[in-house]
């Protein structure tokens, strides 16, 4: 398995399994259907609507409704939909910046302006390439963009949100303190332990736990790492919903 490891603005370590070539290119061939489905849905339209007289009147239409749409699918999907196209969606693999957070819309950018040299000039060699050779697992675009792919599960999974199960009404909580983390510290905590559960790599729970003594001048008061970060991520959820 492929992992890179990614420091977060909080500066805590995460480990993230890197999208293989094999997902990048099951994720292409289904983008693929998708514009060729697309495509097909406005060719049955012009077919049976009988508006070919219009549309050949009116070729402008062709262009704003079906040619730009297509040129600049995988830069819109990436920017509106997370870093995902229906295809990586599918494949469950999405963009992101090796400093671990969203890719910014110049990196967007960036990496959708060189899938010409990627894809289209190089018939997808020099994509197939550097995806196979690169220690990341990036093509030439999210080198120079500054980002790479990796599998994710779908946002709306409860084990991904900052929900616990409810604390009983006599919950003591431990340590008072994490009210004033913020919700992106606690979801920063919450993919600590996703990792760990993953990965086995329990010393990322022990970085993380270093970083919230520190910032919140706070001692461990149980036998391990991952059992403080469990307290932490209930405590900050019951006195959350006490406000």
């Amino acid at each position: 398995m492929n992992t890179i490891k990614i420091t977060t603005s909080q500066n805590i370590d995460l480990e993230y399994e890197l999208g293989s070539l094999g997902d990048r290119v099951l994720g292409r061939i289904l983008d693929g259907l998708v514009l060729g489905a697309y495509c097909l849905v406005f060719a049955a339209i012009i077919g049976f609507g009988n508006i070919g007289d219009f549309i050949g009147a009116n070729i402008w239409l062709i262009v704003v409704v079906i040619f730009l749409p297509i040129f600049f699918y995988d830069l819109l999907c990436e920017m509106f939909l997370n870093g995902q196209s229906f295809g990586k969606k599918i494949m469950s693999i999405k963009v992101i910046s090796l400093n671990g957070g969203q890719p910014t819309y110049s990196q967007y950018l960036t990496r959708w302006i060189f899938r010409l040299v990627d894809f289209s000039l190089s018939g997808s060699l020099v994509a197939f390439i550097t995806v196979a050779v690169s220690e990341k697992k990036q093509r030439l675009g999210d080198i120079i963009a500054g980002t790479t792919l990796v599998k994710t599960k779908a946002r709306t999974h409860i084990d991904d949100t900052l929900y616990v199960q409810t604390a009983p009404v006599d919950y003591k909580v431990t340590y008072p303190e994490v009210i004033n983390l913020s919700d992106g510290d606690i979801q920063i905590v919450k993919e600590v332990l996703n990792n760990v559960r993953r990965s086995g790599n329990t010393m990322l729970a022990a970085e993380a736990q270093q970083k919230i003594e520190n910032v919140l001048k706070i001692k461990n008061l149980h036998y391990d790492s991952m059992s403080f970060l469990q307290v932490i991520l209930a405590d900050y959820n019951h006195l959350a919903s006490q406000l």
